[in-house]
Order: C-alpha cells, then structure tokens, then sequence
C-alpha cells in the first residue's frame, strides 16, 4: 500500500476543522444515565476451567451494558493472584467479538488483569437489539440506525464499553485506581471514547491506528475496511443528504471524545494504513488534551507496528507508572 494521505510534517498539525453536535455532553450524559439506572444484575464472573492454561486465571464474565443488557467478557488473571493488579480493559477491532482467552496472553503473562469486552452483535456472545425504525442499510454497522443518533449502533457499543469501567471495580483483583483502556481499530476508536466519557477513572490509553475518528475524511478516502460501508451507503442512498448520515455519526467521532479525555495516551499510526488513514487518527491525536504520544510506523498498513507494539506498550506503562512488577 503506498502512501495516499497528507505528509508526516502536514498531519502533526492536521485540523480535522470538525464542530462537535449541539447538545453533545447531555446525548451522553442522557445515554450513560440510563444504562446505570438499569444497572441489574450485577456483574458475574464464573472461573473457566476448559482452558488448560496453567499460568493463567480465566473468569467469563457478564456484566450490564446498554439497557442493562448483559454483556459478555473474559477476565484474565496471573494465576494465583492475591492483590488488587493494575488492570488493562481491552475493546475489540470491527467484527471481532472476545474470542478465545488464548487470544489474550499478553497482559496478563506480563502481570496485568485483563478484561477483553465483547462487542454486542459482532462475537457470538452479546446479542444487538436494534433500536428505532430502522436498523440498517448495507452490510457491516456503520450504517445500522444511522437515520438518528439515538438509534445507531456505536451508542450502544460504546456505552457497553463505558460499563465496563463503571463494572470492573465488583470483579476479582482488579484496581480501580489504575484502569488502563486499550485496542486496536475500532477498539482503539472506543478506548479514546471511554476515557473522554468516565475522566479520571481511567488512567491511562493505549489506542492503536484507531477507527471512529473524524468519520467524513475516513468516507472520503479510506480504500478498504468499514470506512467503505458510508461511502458505498451514500452512493447508493443519493437523494438523502450526507449531512443527515454525518450529523448522526458526529456524535460518536473519536476527535469530540479526545478532547474531553485527559489520561496520559500512547496512540500509533501506520502511514500506509488504508482503512484508517493517518489523517484519521491524527485529527483525534491532535485534539488529545491529556498527555499523549504517538508511534509512528512509516510503513506499516492497518496492523500498524505489528508484533512491536506489544513491547512498545509494555515499556510505556512502565513508564507511566503502571507496571505490576515491582523494580528495586
């Protein structure tokens, strides 16, 4: 994949000149409000014994997102852990759901509580009620309740994503005081989400070549992935106005929600990434008002830094102060 998008030197200054929806912080305060009223059950988490991991604790979890539906995810702990462990709540890329606990070594080998949250409709485990008259219009979940803010998917997702911060605290072994919100794509597009949402409940972000940002530029130019699924809608819907479908996705555009978060952030970016264009992910990084870093990756595609990142954010949390190690 070449490089399509603006040089390095443009996008460290890249303004995405993006206006947020009137009324923003009530559509989530609003949004937010209503889930923890339906708060009920609370959250489970059943030990899981069919793994065979013998280093590794492994709890399947449910706990009450949006609406209070229950939400599935995995809890992994270092095996035989008696302490309170900083811990890393991780959200999953586009049409992936939690998986397998065995997709999920790193952080906890490294000696981290991991919470990894399915992603409603997307894995086998968390069932999407749609809302509204009408739920979707091409394949993928760009486009499912895109008539209206209040019925599109994204605002039940990142909900349940933000329940599972406001959830962690009633689990096994986990800090609330040293919450880390982590992934990749679209779950790098979440974790910037969550962290403008809940403020100082979270301690740190690790967001990689993330999706959900500045939704307009990733239609306009984006060659392959879920970006694709707005411009093919907007081709084939032509007499309903761009205007109404991105009016509906502003309120979920990862560059609001970054200016809002304010917990140390380690972002990455592949040049020649083709479904999250650099532009993308720079017009959120740049309107980041809390520290924040970002790996570059010149050539890398949408896998970013690949296999490097993993040690790339494990030195970093060190850094920042939220290893689990204890260093003379």
């Amino acid at each position: 994949m070449p490089l399509t998008d603006l040089p390095l030197d443009q996008l460290r200054v890249y303004d995405a000149a993006l206006t947020e929806p009137s009324g923003f912080d009530t559509f989530w305060q609003n949004t937010l409000a209503q889930a923890r009223a339906a708060a009920e059950p609370h959250p489970t988490a059943t030990l899981d014994q069919s793994t065979l991991l013998t280093a590794i604790d492994v709890y399947d979890v449910r706990f009450p997102g949006w609406r209070g539906q229950p939400v599935a995810a995995w809890l992994l702990l270092p095996h035989g852990a008696k302490e309170l462990l900083p811990t890393v709540i991780t959200y999953i890329g586009y049409s992936g759901g939690r998986g397998l606990p065995t997709d999920h070594l790193l952080f906890p080998c490294a000696g981290y509580a991991q919470l990894v949250v399915d992603s409603r409709g997307q894995g086998h485990d968390t069932p999407d009620h749609g809302e509204g008259p009408s739920t979707q219009w091409v394949e993928g979940f760009m486009t499912r309740g895109i008539d209206d803010p209040r019925h599109h998917y994204y605002r039940r997702l990142i909900t349940d994503c933000v329940r599972a911060v406001d959830c962690a605290p009633g689990l096994p072994h986990i800090d609330a005081d040293r919450i880390v919100v982590q992934g990749a794509s679209q779950g790098g597009g979440l974790a910037p989400a969550v962290a403008g949402l809940v403020g100082d409940r979270v301690a740190a972000l690790l967001s990689d070549v993330p999706f959900l940002c500045h939704f307009r530029r990733g239609a306009d130019i984006a060659g392959d992935g879920p970006y694709v699924e707005l411009a093919r809608y907007l081709r084939l819907h032509t007499r309903d106005q761009p205007e109404r479908a991105f009016a509906t996705l502003n309120h979920f555009d990862g560059v609001h929600f970054a200016a809002r978060a304010t917990a140390p952030a380690l972002f990455s970016v592949g040049l020649m990434d083709p479904v999250c264009p650099p532009s993308t992910i720079y017009a959120a990084y740049n309107r980041y008002a809390g520290l924040k870093d970002i790996r570059v990756w010149p050539y890398g595609d949408h896998g970013g830094g690949y296999g490097s990142s993993s040690g790339e954010h494990l030195h970093w949390l060190r850094h920042t102060g939220l290893s689990p190690l204890k260093v003379s």
